[in-house]
């Protein structure tokens, strides 16, 4: 937490320091994010019965490649964990996507549409193991550029993902369903 907060003063003055801070094409530009927050997953279902979820939080990063002024490429990687009724859930999530970004009259501020494929690794406590499962997600987000080749990014996903089976020593014991919503803030660092 201490590394965060000097990551975040340190910006911060870099960006008061640095002028005008403007959003260039997109094209041709490699990029390195790293991000935070909190995830809303589904409930499911173990034992019979149903297994309520309780919110739990996503880290991770990825990197993003422009392929003009408005599309880019993107992949990323994160984790996250949360408790349930049962169980404590853990998701590694590999999101290979693409973004429509606005180029709007604020140099600043570029808005983006994201979609992508997800293979979603998913494992369980207990020794208890889950099926690795693939599914789709939508996403909206926004990028504040502080400097010209770093920028402030938030943005709000859903995963929809089919329902992976969920066994213990014994044989299935339920359903974990991968579909959630996320919210993530982070930095974006371009390279040229």
């Amino acid at each position: 937490m201490k590394k965060l907060l000097v990551l975040v003063c340190a910006t911060a003055t870099l960006s008061l320091a640095a002028g005008a801070a403007m959003a260039d094409s997109i094209k041709g530009k490699v990029g390195v994010t790293g991000k935070i927050g909190f995830m809303i997953p589904a409930d499911g279902d173990m034992y019979s019965r149903d297994n309520d979820t309780d919110i739990g939080f996503i880290g991770g990063g990825g990197l993003i490649y422009g392929i003009d002024n408005h599309f880019a490429a993107e992949i990323d990687v994160t984790r996250s964990s949360f408790d349930s009724d049962y169980a404590e859930f853990g998701v590694t999530n590999i999101a290979l996507g693409a973004q429509y970004r606005f180029v709007l009259e604020h140099p600043r501020l570029v808005p983006y549409l994201g979609a992508g494929l997800d293979i979603l690794v998913n494992d369980a406590d207990q020794g208890r193991s889950v099926d690795t499962t693939v599914g789709v997600h939508a996403g909206v987000g926004v990028d504040y550029f502080i400097m010209k080749q770093l920028a402030l990014t938030t943005e709000a996903r859903l995963l929809v993902a089919p329902d992976a089976d969920v066994y213990g020593p014994g044989g299935k014991v339920g359903n974990f369903d991968p579909t959630g919503f996320s919210t993530t803030f982070g930095v974006r660092y371009f390279f040229n």
